[in-house]
C-alpha cells in the first residue's frame, strides 16, 4: 500500500519535529539555514531510523555506517538528528545553536559534536571526504576480510546540495569514485534548486544525472521527495543493494517546505524565517506555535529506538569480530592497533641514514628512499600523488596499486590531475580511521588544494603531504612553476607543520614526525636539485627537527657575533656564508629551522637558547617570501629572500641574480652586525 507522510502520522510528526527543532533553533540563534533541513527531513528521518547502521551510546564504533552531511550548512539537520537519536547533544544544546562553546557549532565539526563525522560548511568537501571514506574502506576490506569473516561492510552515505554539485572538488572526487566503482558509496542530491542568489537556472542547468552516468555512478530519481515516503524507501534499498558502483539518489525537495511565502525562494536558504513565518509554518503544517523546540513524547520514543537498535548491531559485530580474532589473532591484533591510531612496533627502525661522503642528494630522492622504508613497515600507509608520482618520487615499491581490476590490497593510489581532489579524499581516509594517508604534488600546486588542507588542520587529521619542488631552485620551468609565497602562507595556517628539510637526514626526521603526529596534518616540503648532506650526529642530536630548529654549527665556544637562521637547501648557504665571515673573524652561528610550528611549542628555555635574545644581529635566509623571518630576526636583524616571481634559467643563475648566496648573507650580517654594535661593516 502506498505509504505517504500524510498516511503515517508518527513519520509525519518525527519528520516535523525534524524541521521545526531546526527552524527554531535557526530563530532562536538569528542566524543559519532553516530551508535545507525542512526539505530534507523526509529522506532523514528514513535513513536515521530504518537504515544506517550506528550507535548512539558509541559513536566511534568502527563498524558504523558514515554519514556525511556535505551540504554543512544544514548543520541543524545533524544537530536534530543527533539529539532526537540518542546521541550526547541535549535540547540544551540545540537551543544553544551557533553560541560561544556550544557542541552546536555553525557548520559541522569532527571532533567537536559527538556524532559528526567531518568538518563540512566549504561545499563540495564533505562529498570528497565520502569517497576518501569509501576508498579507506575498501583498502581494509581488502586487508583484513576473509571468506566467512566480514569485519568490513558498512557504507558511506552523504547528503549534498545544488552547491556541492557545482563545486569542482566534488567533480573531481566524484570521477575518481566513479572510476572506482565504489560500490559502498551513496550520495543523496537535495536538488531544491535554489541558492543564495535565487533558482540554480541563473548558472546551473545541466544534466547532474548525466554527468554522474558518465563518470559510472548508478543513478536514482525521486520525484517527490517531500512526500513519498515509499518512493524516497525504495529508492534507498536499491541504493543500498548496489555493490558495483557508487549511486547517486537525485531527491527533488522542496526548500523550506511548508512555509507559506518562503518555499522555493531564496529566501528560505541562508536566513531565519522570522517569527511571524514560523508561526504560519506551524500552523500550515499541524504544529503548535508554542512551546519552541518542541518534541512529542511519541516521536522521542520512536527515535530513541535507535538506541536499542545500535547496542544490538555493535554487540552482533562485536561477536564476529570475536570469532575473526580466533581466526586470525594476528590480523586482529593489527585491525585493533589501526584503529587506535597506533604504529607498529618498531616501525622507524629501517629509516635510512644518510653519509655525508656519499655525495648530495636531492631531498626528495632521500624522502623516496625514506617512504619506502616506513610503508615496509606500517600497513596503513597508503597515498599517491596527482599524476606527478615520476616527479615527487612517492612510488611505494611492492605495495601494489589501488586499481578496480587490481590485485586486491595495493597502497599505491593514481588520483589523476586532480590536486583539490586528492586532498579532500586524504582528508576522508584519515576521518575514517585505520589509515595514515599521504598525498604529493608540486610545492606550487597547493594553490589548487589549499581548502582541504586548510580543513585537514581545522579537523585534526593526521595527513602527510610530500610537497616537492620547493623554490625557485627547481629551475628553468619558470615562475608558473616556482613557489615564491607559499611557504609564509602555509605557516600562517593554524595546526600545520610545515617541514622544509635541509638535507636527506632532516628529510628522515620529518617523515618520522609526520607519522608520529597524530593530531594534525603535516606538509613535507623538498628540493628537485641536489644539496649537501650534513653530518647525521649534527642533524640527530637533541632531536633539533622534531624541535622545530637547532643549532647546526656554533661560533667557537659557543658565543656567536651573528645568528644565521635558514631553512631547507638556504641551510648550505648559511654554512657556506658561516666560514666567510670566520674568515674575517666574525663569529656566526648557524641555525636550521626546519619547522617554525614545532619550535614555537617548545619551553621559552630551548628556544632562547638556540636564539639568545643578547645576540640581536641576525640574518635569515630563505628562498621565498620573507614574509614572517622578522618573529625571529627582530627589529635589528634582516631577511634575504624573494619577495618577486622567479625567472626560467638554471636554478644556479637564478639564486645569483636573486641574491640568495653566500656573499650576500656575508655582507649583510657584517652590516646589521654593525648596526648592533653601533658602528659600520668592515
Amino acid at each position: 500500500m502506498e505509504e505517504t507522510v500524510e498516511k503515517n502520522a508518527l513519520a509525519l510528526r518525527a519528520i516535523n519535529t525534524i524541521r521545526f527543532l531546526s527552524v527554531d533553533a535557526v530563530q532562536k540563534a538569528k542566524s543559519g539555514h532553516p530551508g535545507t533541513p525542512m526539505g530534507l527531513a523526509p529522506v532523514s528521518y528514513l535513513l536515521w531510523t530504518k537504515y544506517l547502521r550506528y550507535n548512539p551510546a558509541n559513536p566511534d564504533w568502527t563498524g558504523r555506517d558514515r554519514f556525511v552531511l556535505s551540504c554543512g550548512h544544514a548543520s541543524m539537520l545533524l544537530y536534530s538528528l543527533l539529539h532526537l537519536t540518542g546521541f550526547d547533544v541535549t535540547l540544551d544544546d540545540l537551543q544553544e545553536f551557533r553560541q560561544w562553546g556550544s557542541k552546536t557549532p555553525g557548520h559541522p565539526e569532527a571532533g567537536h559534536t559527538p556524532g559528526v563525522e567531518v568538518t563540512t560548511g566549504p561545499l563540495g568537501q564533505g562529498l570528497g571526504n565520502a569517497v576518501g571514506m569509501a576508498m579507506a574502506s575498501r583498502m581494509l576490506a581488502q586487508r583484513f576480510n576473509r571468506p566467512g569473516h566480514e569485519i568490513v561492510s558498512h557504507r558511506i552515505v552523504a547528503l549534498c546540495s545544488d552547491g556541492d554539485m557545482m563545486e569542482g572538488v566534488a567533480s573531481e572526487a566524484s570521477s575518481l569514485a566513479g572510476f572506482h566503482r565504489l560500490g559502498n558509496l551513496v550520495a543523496f542530491y537535495d536538488d531544491n534548486r535554489i541558492t543564495i542568489e535565487g533558482s540554480t537556472d541563473l548558472a546551473f542547468r545541466e544534466d547532474v544525472g548525466g554527468r554522474f552516468r558518465a563518470y559510472g555512478w548508478n543513478v536514482l530519481n525521486v520525484a517527490d521527495g517531500n512526500t513519498d515516503l515509499a518512493g524516497l524507501s525504495a529508492a534507498i534499498e536499491v541504493a543500498f543493494a548496489e555493490r558495483e558502483r557508487p549511486t547517486l539518489v537525485i531527491v527533488r525537495t522542496s526548500i523550506g517546505f511548508g512555509s507559506p511565502n518562503k518555499q522555493d525562494t531564496a529566501e528560505a536558504h541562508g536566513a531565519p524565517l522570522g517569527e511571524a513565518e514560523v508561526a504560519l509554518t506551524k500552523e500550515r503544517l499541524g504544529w503548535p506555535v508554542t512551546p519552541a523546540f518542541h518534541v512529542p513524547d511519541d516521536v522521542l520514543a520512536h527515535f530513541r529506538e535507535a538506541l536499542g537498535r545500535g547496542e544490538t548491531a555493535e554487540k552482533g559485530w562485536r561477536m564476529k569480530f570475536a570469532a575473526y580474532a580466533a581466526a586470525y589473532p594476528a590480523l586482529s591484533l593489527e585491525w585493533e592497533r589501526r584503529m587506535w591510531g597506533d604504529l607498529p612496533e618498531g616501525w622507524a627502525e629501517g629509516i635510512p641514514t644518510f653519509l655525508p661522503e656519499a655525495g648530495a642528494v636531492a631531498t626528495r630522492s632521500a624522502s623516496k628512499s625514506i617512504l619506502n622504508a616506513i610503508a615496509a613497515k606500517v600497513p596503513e600507509l597508503a597515498g599517491g600523488s596527482a599524476d606527478l608520482a615520476p616527479s615527487t618520487e612517492t612510488i611505494m615499491k611492492d605495495a601494489g596499486e589501488f586499481l578496480p581490476d587490481a590485485a586486491p590490497g595495493g597502497r599505491n593510489v593514481h588520483f589523476g590531475v586532480r590536486e583539490h581532489g586528492m586532498g579532500t579524499i586524504l582528508n576522508g581516509m584519515a576521518r575514517h580511521g585505520g589509515m595514515i594517508p599521504y598525498g604529493a604534488t608540486f610545492f606550487i600546486f597547493t594553490d589548487y588544494m589549499r581548502p582541504s588542507i586548510r580543513l585537514a588542520a581545522l579537523m585534526g587529521c593526521r595527513v602527510v603531504y610530500v610537497l616537492t619542488h620547493d623554490s625557485v631552485g627547481l629551475g628553468e620551468d619558470g615562475p608558473t612553476h616556482q613557489p615564491v609565497e607559499h611557504l609564509a602562507s602555509l605557516r600562517a595556517m593554524p595546526n600545520l607543520h610545515v617541514v622544509r628539510p635541509a638535507d636527506a637526514n632532516e628529510t628522515a626526521a620529518a617523515w618520522r614526525g609526520a607519522l608520529e603526529r597524530t593530531q594534525g596534518p603535516t606538509a613535507i616540503v623538498l628540493t628537485r636539485q641536489k644539496i649537501p648532506v650534513l653530518s647525521p650526529s649534527s642533524v640527530h642530536r637533541d632531536d633539533g627537527v622534531g624541535r622545530g630548529a637547532y643549532v647546526l654549527s656554533d661560533a667557537e665556544g659557543g658565543r656567536p657575533d651573528v645568528l644565521l637562521l635558514a631553512s631547507g637547501s638556504e641551510v648550505h648557504v648559511a654554512l657556506a656564508a658561516k666560514k666567510l665571515l670566520s674568515a674575517e673573524g666574525v663569529a656566526a652561528r648557524v641555525v636550521s629551522m626546519p619547522c617554525w610550528e614545532r619550535f614555537e611549542e617548545q619551553e621559552a628555555e630551548y628556544r632562547e637558547a638556540v636564539l639568545p635574545p643578547s645576540v640581536s644581529a641576525r640574518v635569515s635566509v630563505e628562498a621565498g617570501s620573507i614574509f614572517g623571518w622578522e618573529r625571529y630576526v627582530g627589529d635589528r636583524g634582516a631577511s634575504i629572500g624573494i619577495d618577486r616571481f622567479g625567472a626560467s634559467a638554471p636554478a644556479e643563475r637564478i639564486f645569483r641574480e636573486l641574491g640568495i648566496t653566500p656573499e650576500a648573507v656575508r655582507d649583510l650580517a657584517k652590516s646589521v652586525l654593525a648596526a648592533a654594535r653601533g658602528g659600520s661593516a668592515r
